[in-house]
Protein backbone atom coordinates (compact mmCIF):
# COMPACT_ATOMS: atom_id res chain seq x y z
CA UNK A 1 0.00 0.00 0.00
CA UNK A 2 2.65 2.67 0.92
CA UNK A 3 4.37 1.72 -2.57
CA UNK A 4 1.12 2.40 -4.04
CA UNK A 5 0.90 5.55 -2.70
CA UNK A 6 3.99 6.61 -3.17
CA UNK A 7 4.48 5.82 -7.10
CA UNK A 8 0.67 8.15 -6.85
CA UNK A 9 2.65 11.06 -5.28
CA UNK A 10 5.90 10.97 -8.37
CA UNK A 11 3.06 10.77 -10.82
CA UNK A 12 1.16 13.39 -9.41
CA UNK A 13 4.35 15.68 -9.41
CA UNK A 14 5.87 17.48 -12.42
CA UNK A 15 8.44 15.41 -13.91
CA UNK A 16 11.35 17.40 -12.84
CA UNK A 17 10.06 16.85 -9.38
CA UNK A 18 9.01 13.82 -9.84
CA UNK A 19 12.47 12.58 -11.07
CA UNK A 20 13.85 15.01 -7.47
CA UNK A 21 12.14 12.51 -5.96
CA UNK A 22 12.70 9.65 -7.16
CA UNK A 23 16.47 9.94 -7.29
CA UNK A 24 16.03 10.80 -3.69
CA UNK A 25 14.19 7.71 -2.75
CA UNK A 26 16.41 5.57 -4.29
CA UNK A 27 19.90 6.49 -3.07
CA UNK A 28 18.18 6.66 0.84
CA UNK A 29 17.80 3.45 0.69
CA UNK A 30 22.04 3.01 -0.37
CA UNK A 31 24.85 2.84 1.24
CA UNK A 32 25.46 6.36 -0.65
CA UNK A 33 23.04 8.06 1.27
CA UNK A 34 25.78 10.52 2.69
CA UNK A 35 27.11 11.19 -0.95
CA UNK A 36 24.06 11.82 -1.93
CA UNK A 37 23.88 14.78 0.41
CA UNK A 38 26.76 16.01 -0.56
CA UNK A 39 26.11 16.42 -3.87
CA UNK A 40 22.53 17.49 -3.72
CA UNK A 41 23.89 20.45 -1.55
CA UNK A 42 26.42 21.05 -4.68
CA UNK A 43 29.22 20.06 -2.80
CA UNK A 44 32.38 18.77 -4.38
CA UNK A 45 32.86 15.10 -4.35
CA UNK A 46 36.60 14.09 -2.87
CA UNK A 47 39.02 11.09 -4.45
CA UNK A 48 38.25 8.66 -1.62
CA UNK A 49 34.19 9.48 -2.92
CA UNK A 50 34.60 8.76 -6.33
CA UNK A 51 36.69 5.18 -5.15
CA UNK A 52 33.63 4.54 -3.43
CA UNK A 53 31.22 4.98 -6.18
CA UNK A 54 33.64 3.17 -8.33
CA UNK A 55 33.75 -0.08 -5.46
CA UNK A 56 29.65 0.45 -5.44
CA UNK A 57 27.60 -2.30 -6.53
CA UNK A 58 24.47 -0.38 -6.55
CA UNK A 59 25.21 1.00 -10.06
CA UNK A 60 21.27 2.65 -9.94
CA UNK A 61 22.18 4.13 -7.11
CA UNK A 62 25.59 5.52 -8.38
CA UNK A 63 23.72 6.84 -11.53
CA UNK A 64 21.13 8.34 -10.28
CA UNK A 65 23.67 10.87 -8.56
CA UNK A 66 24.84 11.11 -11.84
CA UNK A 67 21.73 12.10 -13.25
CA UNK A 68 21.06 14.65 -10.71
CA UNK A 69 24.17 16.34 -10.91
CA UNK A 70 23.31 16.21 -15.23
CA UNK A 71 20.22 17.66 -14.71
CA UNK A 72 21.15 20.45 -12.80
CA UNK A 73 23.68 21.41 -15.57
CA UNK A 74 22.04 20.38 -18.93
CA UNK A 75 18.01 20.20 -17.89
CA UNK A 76 16.67 17.67 -19.83
CA UNK A 77 18.33 18.14 -23.21
CA UNK A 78 20.73 15.38 -24.69
CA UNK A 79 23.19 16.40 -27.41
CA UNK A 80 24.75 15.17 -30.80
CA UNK A 81 26.64 16.44 -33.92
CA UNK A 82 26.66 16.13 -37.60
CA UNK A 83 30.48 15.37 -37.47
CA UNK A 84 32.66 13.60 -40.41
CA UNK A 85 35.87 11.89 -38.96
CA UNK A 86 39.27 11.70 -41.41
CA UNK A 87 42.48 9.83 -40.89
CA UNK A 88 45.10 11.62 -43.15
CA UNK A 89 47.23 8.86 -42.26
CA UNK A 90 48.14 5.73 -40.08
CA UNK A 91 51.60 5.73 -40.60
CA UNK A 92 52.99 5.77 -36.99
CA UNK A 93 56.70 6.28 -35.54
CA UNK A 94 55.12 4.67 -32.37
CA UNK A 95 54.06 0.68 -31.43
CA UNK A 96 51.34 1.65 -28.26
CA UNK A 97 50.15 -1.74 -27.23
CA UNK A 98 46.74 -1.37 -27.55
CA UNK A 99 46.61 0.18 -30.99
CA UNK A 100 45.29 -1.80 -34.05
CA UNK A 101 45.88 1.39 -36.11
CA UNK A 102 49.02 1.96 -36.86
CA UNK A 103 51.26 0.90 -39.44
CA UNK A 104 54.91 0.84 -40.37
CA UNK A 105 55.54 2.23 -44.47
CA UNK A 106 56.64 -1.07 -44.96
CA UNK A 107 52.76 -2.45 -44.39
CA UNK A 108 50.74 -3.13 -47.66
CA UNK A 109 47.50 -1.48 -45.47
CA UNK A 110 48.59 1.49 -44.87
CA UNK A 111 47.34 5.06 -46.42
CA UNK A 112 47.67 8.47 -46.29
CA UNK A 113 45.71 11.27 -47.96
CA UNK A 114 46.86 14.27 -49.74
CA UNK A 115 45.59 17.93 -48.87
CA UNK A 116 43.74 17.50 -52.04
CA UNK A 117 41.90 14.62 -51.26
CA UNK A 118 40.85 15.85 -47.68
CA UNK A 119 39.57 18.93 -49.07
CA UNK A 120 37.30 16.85 -51.34
CA UNK A 121 36.21 15.12 -48.11
CA UNK A 122 35.42 18.32 -46.38
CA UNK A 123 33.26 19.30 -49.53
CA UNK A 124 31.05 16.18 -49.36
CA UNK A 125 30.69 17.05 -45.87
CA UNK A 126 29.52 20.38 -46.34
CA UNK A 127 27.28 19.03 -49.28
CA UNK A 128 25.93 16.84 -45.93
CA UNK A 129 25.14 19.28 -44.01
CA UNK A 130 28.31 18.65 -41.74
CA UNK A 131 29.80 21.22 -39.52
CA UNK A 132 32.50 19.31 -37.99
CA UNK A 133 35.58 17.72 -39.21
CA UNK A 134 37.53 15.50 -36.42
CA UNK A 135 40.73 14.87 -37.88
CA UNK A 136 43.64 13.06 -36.28
CA UNK A 137 46.63 10.81 -37.46
CA UNK A 138 49.13 8.44 -36.77
CA UNK A 139 53.12 10.46 -35.68
CA UNK A 140 53.92 10.23 -39.64
CA UNK A 141 57.40 9.73 -39.94
CA UNK A 142 58.23 12.32 -43.09
CA UNK A 143 55.01 14.62 -43.67
CA UNK A 144 56.71 18.62 -43.44
CA UNK A 145 55.15 20.92 -40.71
CA UNK A 146 53.18 22.67 -43.83
CA UNK A 147 51.33 19.83 -45.16
CA UNK A 148 49.29 20.31 -41.94
CA UNK A 149 48.82 23.86 -42.06
CA UNK A 150 48.15 23.39 -45.93
CA UNK A 151 45.72 21.29 -44.74
CA UNK A 152 43.77 23.42 -42.61
CA UNK A 153 43.77 26.38 -44.80
CA UNK A 154 42.67 24.08 -47.68
CA UNK A 155 39.45 23.11 -45.29
CA UNK A 156 38.92 26.47 -44.91
CA UNK A 157 38.69 27.93 -48.06
CA UNK A 158 36.14 24.99 -48.93
CA UNK A 159 33.71 26.70 -46.04
CA UNK A 160 34.87 28.78 -43.09
CA UNK A 161 31.91 27.48 -41.36
CA UNK A 162 33.11 24.33 -40.94
CA UNK A 163 34.58 23.68 -37.11
CA UNK A 164 38.37 21.91 -37.98
CA UNK A 165 38.59 20.06 -34.68
CA UNK A 166 42.43 18.84 -35.46
CA UNK A 167 45.33 16.78 -33.46
CA UNK A 168 45.53 15.07 -30.43
CA UNK A 169 48.23 16.12 -27.76
CA UNK A 170 50.96 14.01 -29.08
CA UNK A 171 50.04 14.87 -32.38
CA UNK A 172 51.40 18.55 -31.07
CA UNK A 173 54.60 17.31 -29.43
CA UNK A 174 55.08 15.07 -32.73
CA UNK A 175 54.70 18.42 -35.15
CA UNK A 176 57.04 20.23 -32.52
CA UNK A 177 59.71 18.05 -32.79
CA UNK A 178 59.58 17.87 -36.37
CA UNK A 179 58.81 21.79 -37.18
CA UNK A 180 61.87 22.46 -34.52
CA UNK A 181 59.37 24.75 -32.71
CA UNK A 182 57.40 25.08 -29.20
CA UNK A 183 54.93 23.78 -28.61
CA UNK A 184 53.12 27.15 -28.16
CA UNK A 185 54.29 28.27 -31.67
CA UNK A 186 53.06 24.90 -33.80
CA UNK A 187 50.01 26.00 -31.50
CA UNK A 188 49.91 29.35 -32.59
CA UNK A 189 50.87 28.88 -36.49
CA UNK A 190 48.08 25.87 -36.26
CA UNK A 191 45.41 28.57 -35.01
CA UNK A 192 46.30 30.99 -38.08
CA UNK A 193 45.42 28.63 -40.42
CA UNK A 194 42.12 27.47 -39.65
CA UNK A 195 42.37 25.27 -36.38
CA UNK A 196 39.45 25.37 -33.98
CA UNK A 197 39.50 22.80 -31.40
CA UNK A 198 42.10 20.05 -30.26
CA UNK A 199 40.93 16.67 -29.59
CA UNK A 200 40.98 14.90 -26.25
CA UNK A 201 42.24 11.51 -27.93
CA UNK A 202 45.97 10.20 -26.74
CA UNK A 203 45.38 10.53 -22.96
CA UNK A 204 44.64 6.91 -21.88
CA UNK A 205 45.71 6.52 -18.54
CA UNK A 206 47.82 8.80 -17.11
CA UNK A 207 49.60 6.66 -14.07
CA UNK A 208 52.99 6.04 -15.22
CA UNK A 209 53.10 2.44 -15.01
CA UNK A 210 50.30 1.66 -16.71
CA UNK A 211 50.66 4.24 -19.38
CA UNK A 212 54.39 2.79 -19.70
CA UNK A 213 52.74 -0.59 -20.15
CA UNK A 214 50.22 0.10 -22.82
CA UNK A 215 51.84 3.28 -24.53
CA UNK A 216 55.18 2.96 -24.52
CA UNK A 217 56.95 5.97 -25.76
CA UNK A 218 53.93 7.96 -26.17
CA UNK A 219 54.07 11.63 -24.14
CA UNK A 220 53.77 11.63 -20.12
CA UNK A 221 50.40 12.56 -18.74
CA UNK A 222 52.68 16.15 -18.43
CA UNK A 223 53.10 16.32 -21.30
CA UNK A 224 49.36 15.77 -22.39
CA UNK A 225 48.27 17.89 -19.72
CA UNK A 226 50.64 20.89 -20.89
CA UNK A 227 49.41 20.73 -24.23
CA UNK A 228 46.15 21.13 -23.41
CA UNK A 229 47.15 24.08 -20.83
CA UNK A 230 49.20 25.92 -23.56
CA UNK A 231 46.22 25.72 -26.06
CA UNK A 232 43.67 26.75 -23.50
CA UNK A 233 46.11 29.80 -22.34
CA UNK A 234 46.00 30.66 -25.65
CA UNK A 235 42.19 31.18 -25.76
CA UNK A 236 41.71 27.18 -27.63
CA UNK A 237 38.30 24.91 -25.76
CA UNK A 238 39.43 20.92 -26.28
CA UNK A 239 37.87 17.83 -25.16
CA UNK A 240 39.63 15.29 -23.03
CA UNK A 241 38.78 11.48 -22.69
CA UNK A 242 40.09 8.19 -20.44
CA UNK A 243 40.63 5.09 -21.83
CA UNK A 244 39.09 2.55 -19.62
CA UNK A 245 39.49 -1.08 -18.97
CA UNK A 246 42.51 -2.85 -19.74
CA UNK A 247 44.90 -2.90 -16.97
CA UNK A 248 44.27 -0.36 -14.98
CA UNK A 249 42.97 -0.15 -11.44
CA UNK A 250 40.05 1.43 -10.38
CA UNK A 251 42.27 3.58 -8.07
CA UNK A 252 44.12 4.68 -11.46
CA UNK A 253 40.64 6.04 -13.08
CA UNK A 254 40.51 8.30 -10.22
CA UNK A 255 43.84 9.84 -10.64
CA UNK A 256 43.15 10.38 -14.28
CA UNK A 257 40.04 12.52 -13.55
CA UNK A 258 41.48 13.89 -10.23
CA UNK A 259 44.05 15.45 -13.28
CA UNK A 260 41.79 16.43 -15.45
CA UNK A 261 39.98 18.04 -12.81
CA UNK A 262 42.49 20.67 -11.66
CA UNK A 263 43.85 21.59 -15.28
CA UNK A 264 39.92 22.56 -15.60
CA UNK A 265 39.87 24.43 -12.12
CA UNK A 266 42.87 26.10 -13.86
CA UNK A 267 41.90 26.61 -17.37
CA UNK A 268 38.18 26.27 -18.10
CA UNK A 269 39.11 25.22 -21.72
CA UNK A 270 37.98 21.83 -21.82
CA UNK A 271 34.15 21.36 -23.05
CA UNK A 272 33.28 17.76 -22.21
CA UNK A 273 34.67 14.90 -21.13
CA UNK A 274 34.45 11.48 -23.21
CA UNK A 275 35.13 7.97 -21.48
CA UNK A 276 36.75 5.79 -23.98
CA UNK A 277 36.48 1.75 -23.40
CA UNK A 278 39.07 0.10 -24.34
CA UNK A 279 38.50 -2.38 -27.54
CA UNK A 280 40.76 -5.70 -27.32
CA UNK A 281 40.89 -7.19 -30.42
CA UNK A 282 43.76 -7.24 -33.24
CA UNK A 283 46.81 -5.64 -30.84
CA UNK A 284 49.06 -6.49 -28.31
CA UNK A 285 47.84 -5.78 -24.98
CA UNK A 286 45.59 -8.67 -24.01
CA UNK A 287 43.13 -7.80 -20.95
CA UNK A 288 41.25 -10.90 -19.66
CA UNK A 289 37.86 -9.28 -18.80
CA UNK A 290 37.17 -5.96 -21.16
CA UNK A 291 34.73 -3.06 -20.33
CA UNK A 292 31.33 -4.81 -19.01
CA UNK A 293 28.16 -2.47 -19.85
CA UNK A 294 27.93 -2.07 -16.24
CA UNK A 295 31.66 -0.83 -15.95
CA UNK A 296 30.57 1.35 -18.93
CA UNK A 297 27.66 3.32 -17.10
CA UNK A 298 29.46 3.38 -13.93
CA UNK A 299 32.81 4.73 -15.09
CA UNK A 300 30.30 7.49 -16.93
CA UNK A 301 28.05 8.13 -14.13
CA UNK A 302 30.92 8.54 -11.64
CA UNK A 303 33.00 10.83 -14.49
CA UNK A 304 29.73 12.75 -14.19
CA UNK A 305 29.71 13.45 -10.46
CA UNK A 306 33.39 13.95 -9.81
CA UNK A 307 33.82 16.39 -12.86
CA UNK A 308 31.81 18.89 -11.41
CA UNK A 309 33.72 21.45 -13.31
CA UNK A 310 33.13 19.97 -16.60
CA UNK A 311 29.54 21.28 -18.22
CA UNK A 312 29.13 17.97 -20.95
CA UNK A 313 29.83 14.18 -20.53
CA UNK A 314 29.89 12.31 -23.39
CA UNK A 315 28.40 8.64 -24.29
CA UNK A 316 30.40 7.72 -27.53
CA UNK A 317 28.26 5.48 -29.16
CA UNK A 318 31.07 4.01 -31.23
CA UNK A 319 32.48 2.22 -28.06
CA UNK A 320 29.57 1.89 -26.32
CA UNK A 321 26.95 0.90 -28.89
CA UNK A 322 23.79 2.85 -29.50
CA UNK A 323 21.13 1.44 -27.51
CA UNK A 324 23.89 1.30 -24.17
CA UNK A 325 24.47 4.79 -25.24
CA UNK A 326 21.10 5.30 -24.92
CA UNK A 327 21.07 4.05 -21.24
CA UNK A 328 23.84 6.41 -20.57
CA UNK A 329 21.90 9.58 -20.88
CA UNK A 330 20.03 8.63 -17.91
CA UNK A 331 23.78 7.92 -16.06
CA UNK A 332 24.96 11.38 -16.29
CA UNK A 333 25.54 11.63 -19.92
CA UNK A 334 24.34 14.23 -21.85
CA UNK A 335 25.71 13.48 -25.14
CA UNK A 336 25.96 10.71 -28.39
CA UNK A 337 28.57 12.47 -30.22
CA UNK A 338 28.45 12.56 -33.57
CA UNK A 339 27.15 10.87 -36.99
CA UNK A 340 30.34 9.75 -38.40
CA UNK A 341 31.16 8.64 -41.68
CA UNK A 342 33.93 6.17 -41.27
CA UNK A 343 35.43 5.92 -37.87
CA UNK A 344 38.66 4.08 -38.44
CA UNK A 345 40.55 3.77 -34.97
CA UNK A 346 38.16 1.50 -32.79
CA UNK A 347 36.73 -0.35 -35.61
CA UNK A 348 40.15 -1.32 -36.61
CA UNK A 349 40.79 -2.46 -32.73
CA UNK A 350 37.56 -4.41 -33.14
CA UNK A 351 34.64 -2.96 -32.40
CA UNK A 352 31.32 -3.95 -33.65
CA UNK A 353 28.92 -0.86 -32.96
CA UNK A 354 28.28 0.50 -36.74
CA UNK A 355 30.48 2.94 -38.50
CA UNK A 356 27.96 5.35 -38.52
CA UNK A 357 24.84 6.76 -37.60
CA UNK A 358 22.11 8.39 -39.46
CA UNK A 359 20.69 11.98 -37.86
CA UNK A 360 17.47 10.73 -37.86
CA UNK A 361 18.36 7.31 -35.47
CA UNK A 362 20.60 9.98 -32.87
CA UNK A 363 17.43 12.15 -32.60
CA UNK A 364 15.46 8.90 -32.29
CA UNK A 365 16.96 7.22 -29.49
CA UNK A 366 17.66 10.59 -27.70
CA UNK A 367 14.06 10.98 -27.52
CA UNK A 368 13.42 7.02 -26.02
CA UNK A 369 15.44 7.98 -23.73
CA UNK A 370 12.87 10.99 -22.63
CA UNK A 371 15.22 13.42 -23.41
CA UNK A 372 15.23 16.55 -25.51
CA UNK A 373 17.34 16.50 -28.66
CA UNK A 374 19.91 18.94 -29.63
CA UNK A 375 22.20 19.13 -32.43
CA UNK A 376 25.08 21.61 -31.25
CA UNK A 377 28.54 22.39 -32.62
CA UNK A 378 32.08 21.46 -31.74
CA UNK A 379 32.21 23.68 -28.64
CA UNK A 380 28.55 21.67 -27.31
CA UNK A 381 26.50 24.82 -27.70
CA UNK A 382 22.85 24.45 -29.66
CA UNK A 383 22.64 24.63 -33.08
CA UNK A 384 19.32 23.59 -33.19
CA UNK A 385 16.64 22.24 -30.49
CA UNK A 386 14.28 19.66 -31.53
CA UNK A 387 10.34 19.71 -30.56
CA UNK A 388 9.23 17.42 -27.99
CA UNK A 389 8.10 14.77 -31.05
CA UNK A 390 6.90 11.38 -30.11
CA UNK A 391 9.85 9.21 -30.01
CA UNK A 392 9.36 7.07 -33.54
CA UNK A 393 9.60 10.48 -35.17
CA UNK A 394 13.12 11.39 -36.74
CA UNK A 395 13.74 15.00 -38.47
CA UNK A 396 11.63 16.17 -41.18
CA UNK A 397 11.99 15.61 -44.76
CA UNK A 398 13.80 18.19 -46.77
CA UNK A 399 17.04 20.18 -46.04
CA UNK A 400 20.50 18.18 -44.93
CA UNK A 401 18.46 16.39 -42.52
CA UNK A 402 16.85 14.56 -45.17
CA UNK A 403 20.53 13.74 -46.87
CA UNK A 404 21.64 13.05 -43.79
CA UNK A 405 19.24 10.23 -43.35
CA UNK A 406 20.52 8.58 -45.99
CA UNK A 407 24.19 9.21 -45.26
CA UNK A 408 26.49 8.49 -42.46
CA UNK A 409 28.60 10.27 -40.24
CA UNK A 410 30.91 9.26 -37.53
CA UNK A 411 32.22 10.20 -33.89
Amino acid sequence: MASEIAAKLLLSLPPDAANLAFVNSLVQRSELRDLHEKVASGQRISEADALRLFESKDLNAVGALADLVCRRKNGNRASYILNRYINYSNYCILSCQFCAFARKKRDADGFQYSVEEIAQMGREALRLGLTELHIVGGLHPSLPFSFYTDMLRALKAVDGRLQLKCFTAIEILHLAWLAKKSVEQVLVELKAAGLDSLTGGGAEIFQPAVRSAIAKGKESAEEYLGVHRIWHRLGGRSTCTMLFGHIESLADRVDHLRRLRLLQDQTRGFVGFVPLPYQPGHNQLEVQTPPTGFDMLRTLAVSRVYLDNFDHVTAYWVGLGLKLAQVALSYGADDLHGTIIEEKIFHMAGATSPQQQTEAELVKGIREAGRVPVQRDTFYQPVKVWDAAPADEGPPAGGASRVLENNLATA
